[in-house]
């Protein structure tokens, strides 16, 4: 995932439905006229009350061209199915794209992609069928959200003319909630003390998993996957509710 920090990144938080994500897949089902995206709807949501033991997740990641989703794109997407007691590695997909903005210096350098790997890379639109019907009925997983709903729901508005939601569970976000929950006192300030962080390697290195390099799609999702599966062991439960956990 292309992911230089907050203070780095442009603010792309996406409208998500936070309410009955099940209710909205068969209403978008009804509504929408692209046919891809009603199959992917009509696959239907999970209810929230559903244990997270019993929810078929898939974790994803991209790389992109840049932080906002309205003039950067997804350089490359990696994908691997899991649930609590495994991750399905033999199953993990990889694409490389060619996105509709230029790769800029900055991204080149953070995920390794070049301009000349991409030369020939087909377009997203080539490998939808195959990636919405992965992700079809699935709850998605990734660390640090902004990323991954909001340029998908752009890269598919720009390419079907219809948009395109879905629940994702974001381990950064539940590492939030731990290490996020107070602010910082005036004797931390005072001290210069600063919160713990929540990247990916710092929140995996907490739960004793072992480090992986960053920045390559498959590999970052893997992470994901494995991070969530801790999280869970150690501050949830298997009969968590979904809605406890998605957003």
């Amino acid at each position: 995932m292309l992911y230089l920090g907050p203070q780095k990144a442009k603010k792309t938080e996406d409208n998500a439905i936070s309410t009955n994500w099940q209710q909205y897949y068969l209403q978008q089902a009804a509504q929408l006229k692209q046919p891809l995206l009603q199959q992917f709807y009509a696959k239907g949501m999970l209810a929230g009350h559903t244990p997270i033991s019993q929810v078929p997740l898939v974790a994803i990641d991209f790389e992109t061209t840049g932080f906002n989703p309205t003039d950067n794109g997804i350089v490359s997407i990696g994908l691997v199915p899991f649930n609590l007691q495994y991750i399905a590695s033999s199953k993990a997909r990889q694409w490389l794209l060619k996105p509709r903005f230029q790769l800029s210096d900055a991204s080149v350098t953070v995920h390794r992609i070049t301009h000349s790997e991409i030369s020939n890379a087909p377009d997203l639109n080539s490998i939808l069928p195959e990636l919405l019907a992965l992700l079809a009925g699935k709850v998605a997983v990734v660390h640090y959200r902004q990323i991954e709903r909001p340029f998908f729901n752009a890269a598919i508005t720009a390419r079907l003319g219809e948009g395109m939601l879905f629940p994702l569970i974001d381990t950064l976000e539940l590492e939030a909630r731990l290490h996020r929950a107070k602010p910082l006192n005036w004797w931390d300030k005072v001290r210069r003390r600063q919160h713990v962080s929540i990247r990916l390697d710092a929140s995996r290195n907490r739960y004793n998993l072992p480090p992986y390099q960053p920045h390559h799609a498959v590999t970052d999702a893997i992470a994901s996957a494995e991070l969530l599966q801790a999280q869970i062991a150690h501050r949830f439960s298997p009969d968590t509710p979904v809605s406890e956990l998605w957003c």
